[in-house]
């Protein structure tokens, strides 16, 4: 037990770290892709033409801010299928518009935001905020993507004080353009934005021709609770998700399935860009890998007839006030291990046979696992699993980590899940499983 406890903590240390090199999507990717380099992975750029080798480590990206991984088998025998986690890399945050400041405020100096994806925005406000994302460059002809990081305490949306509106306490429609506009520093400062930007970037102004920014939250990740049981952080909705499977994957010892580990952006706003989980991304790495390894088309379907996904995205726990907003009996907890997602529209692409593949693995694995689904009168939302499914057909299964304060600035999970989900993932990757004619799954 005492063993157990220290692999959590360090686990969840991890994960922290982890957070804190990622404020963006796009520092998530390179946070992964620094990872896999470590571990040996190779780039292979789309682009270019894939001669793949047995036992080889390799990697894609996409958009700068989705990141897909694979390992090629050593043996010589014919790969049956593919075994794959999903995760993604963006969280709900305010994204900064192409022309930056707000004009016309004697006073301050602000710029000039949008939303994206669904968040909470009252958690947005009187806390230390700054910008990370990158930017498009030219030089010499080329335009050329640098990550930006202004790593210091830059910005902050102030909230209208309680005597200028009494009903904030009761309820209040939050105007985007209006309320949430963060103040970057007096009027009339020398110097602007772009003048950050260039400097942050370390190139001239005039060289800046496109960005994609966003705010992030500034406040540390951090361990909390009587016994110290529980983390808060920025973003863990989903890189508590994309840490978790990937130390799993870089376990991973491929048998007879092509182990693959993926991280996409957009999934908060639909996964419908070309790096989405409802792109071409997943199929495109997949059919390549499969010709790769000498098959046609129809060696490719058998293989996608023989894999198997684990979306993998952050659950609701119970809430301790609203205990009536679960469902009556499949309530999730902090620290309660894997929780396997269902849904009757299939939202969640979990089905009777594949959460009982997941259970199994989890008994094989050592860790506990629990069940969500939504009240039946509280509609849920919907994750990447069954996008991803409309280009790669493939049974599936839904599952994450319970959590507080989803899609807030700053949210709440379990110190111990993320090392129940490495020891599911380990186990996932180092396991064939394989479907007879009868839909039965053999796990070996």
């Amino acid at each position: 037990m005492e063993k157990e406890l220290l692999n959590c903590r360090e686990a969840a240390l991890g994960l922290l770290e982890f957070i804190s090199e990622s404020p963006s999507p796009f520092h998530a990717a390179a946070s992964i892709e620094k990872r896999l380099r470590q571990a040996g992975f190779v780039l292979l750029p789309e682009y270019e033409r894939w001669n793949l080798e047995r036992g080889g480590k390799y990697y894609v990206m996409r958009g700068g801010s989705s990141i897909a991984a694979f390992l090629i088998p050593e043996m010589e025998e014919e790969i049956r299928g593919f075994q794959m986690i999903c995760s993604h890399t963006d969280s709900p945050a305010f994204k900064i518009k192409e022309s930056f400041e707000l004009k016309g405020d004697p006073y301050y100096r602000k710029l000039n935001v949008e939303k994206y994806g669904g968040m909470i925005c009252s958690s947005w406000f009187d806390r230390p905020l700054s910008v990370a994302g990158r930017v498009m460059v030219s030089q010499e002809g080329r335009i050329v993507p640098k990550l930006v990081h202004i790593d210091r305490n830059l910005l902050m949306i102030p909230n209208l004080a309680i005597h200028m509106n009494r009903e904030i306490n009761d309820g209040f429609r939050y105007q985007i353009q209006q309320d949430l506009c963060p103040v970057l520093g007096e009027a009339g400062e020398k110097g602007g934005f772009l003048e950050l930007l260039a400097e942050a970037a370390q190139v001239p102004e005039e060289e800046i021709l496109g960005t994609d920014l966003y705010l992030y939250n500034r406040q540390k990740g951090t361990f909390w609770g009587q016994e110290q049981e529980f983390i808060a952080s920025p973003r863990l909705d989903d890189l508590q998700c994309v840490y978790g499977s990937l130390m799993g994957f870089l376990k991973a010892v491929p048998g007879r399935h092509v182990p693959v580990f993926c991280a996409f952006n957009n999934e908060e706003t639909g996964s419908l860009s070309r790096q989405g989980a409802a792109s071409t991304f997943l199929q495109d790495l997949l059919k390549r890998i499969s010709r790769s390894l000498g098959g046609d088309e129809e060696d490719y379907i058998r293989r996608v007839a023989n894999s198997f996904m684990l979306s993998a995205d952050n659950a609701h726990a119970v809430h301790p006030n609203h205990p009536e907003k679960a469902d009556p009996v499949n309530r999730p907890v902090m620290n309660g291990g894997i929780v396997i997602k269902y849904q009757a529209e299939q939202k969640y692409t979990t089905d009777a046979r594949s959460g009982a593949v997941v259970k199994l693995l989890c008994r094989k694995a050592g860790v506990p696992w629990q069940v969500y689904t939504n009240h039946s009168n509280q509609p849920g939302g919907s994750t990447l699993g069954n996008l991803s499914n409309m280009q790669v057909s493939q049974s599936s299964a839904d599952i994450g980590l319970a959590q507080l304060a989803m899609h807030s600035a700053y949210e709440m999970a379990g110190a111990e899940d993320v090392y129940y989900l490495q020891r599911l993932a380990e186990v996932f990757y180092n396991t064939d499983l394989n479907t007879e004619e009868d839909e039965s799954v053999i796990l070996a």
